[in-house]
């Protein structure tokens, strides 16, 4: 009998501990920046609540998300967002936080990035020095912005001189430092990128640039499973003047890597 007691109760603890975890696919620069270990903490602290990571690109978070494989999507490329909401898989986007996509290159700047007026004559000089570019090439919010800067600037990458590499930010990065190429990072991650070699911030500031993240919670009613009481709990507490503080708080060398801006949901 007592066996069976405390069978019962481990199964009962595991299942209010399962009940509690929230799963989240979140966007490899929201991981490798460090902000995800300074807000979980607190969201547990405060809430009780588990946010269980499942860190990939934007592309996989939100095809994860379409499949119901998860309880809500924090990513960073608007249009696939909207789709997603477009085709009833998440109720609404939330605007949480912003910061920049930054032009990385060698430091002794070939192509004259540094000199460019804006990201796309940045992207421009890149080309017509046919310096090595090195591409995350997986979809990623980084990786669709990068596409959209080089169509913006009228321009597609020759083979010769660019480098898809099919991986997350950090590991894009190491490609990077290894061939002394040139690359867009979030500002974050770059930040927080301990392989820099060679390589220096070159160009930043541009609007075209601007990196925005939104929550996005997966509709049950699409997905019957999902957790939506625990993704609305999570939703409140990313919108609160704690997170908010701890977003703007958040510094690596000194320097702020988010601003918190989070605003009434978009309709659905």
């Amino acid at each position: 009998m007592k066996r069976f007691l405390l069978s019962a109760c481990l199964c009962l603890s595991a299942f209010a501990a399962q009940a509690e975890t929230l799963r989240i696919a979140v966007t490899t620069s929201f991981e490798n920046s460090g902000l995800a270990d300074i807000l979980l903490p607190a969201l547990q602290d405060d809430t009780g609540i588990t946010a269980e990571l499942v860190v990939v690109g934007t592309g996989q978070a939100l095809r994860l998300g379409a499949a119901g494989d998860v309880d809500a999507v924090l990513a960073h490329a608007r249009e696939g967002e909207e789709e997603l909401i477009a085709q009833g898989h998440a109720t609404h986007r939330r605007e949480i936080m912003y910061n920049d996509f930054v032009i990385i290159g060698p430091a002794d700047d070939s192509a004259g990035v540094a000199q460019a007026d804006d990201a796309l004559a940045a992207f421009g000089a890149i080309a017509t020095a046919q310096a090595p570019f090195v591409s995350r090439g997986d979809s990623s919010g980084t990786h669709m912005r990068e596409l959209a800067l080089w169509d913006m600037a009228s321009l597609t990458p020759d083979q010769a001189w660019y480098r898809s590499v099919g991986a997350g930010m950090g590991a894009a990065l190491n490609t990077a430092s290894a061939m002394n190429a040139y690359i867009l990072s979030d500002r974050a991650t770059w930040a927080a990128f301990g392989n820099k070699g060679d390589l220096a911030l070159l160009f930043a500031g541009d609007a075209a640039l601007f990196n925005q993240y939104a929550y996005l919670p997966i509709n049950p009613g699409q997905h019957s499973h999902v957790r939506a009481d625990l993704s609305a709990a999570v939703e409140d507490w990313l919108t609160s003047p704690r997170a908010a503080e701890l977003i703007d708080g958040f510094q690596i060398d000194g320097m702020q890597m988010f601003t918190f801006n989070a605003v009434q949901p978009d309709a659905d």
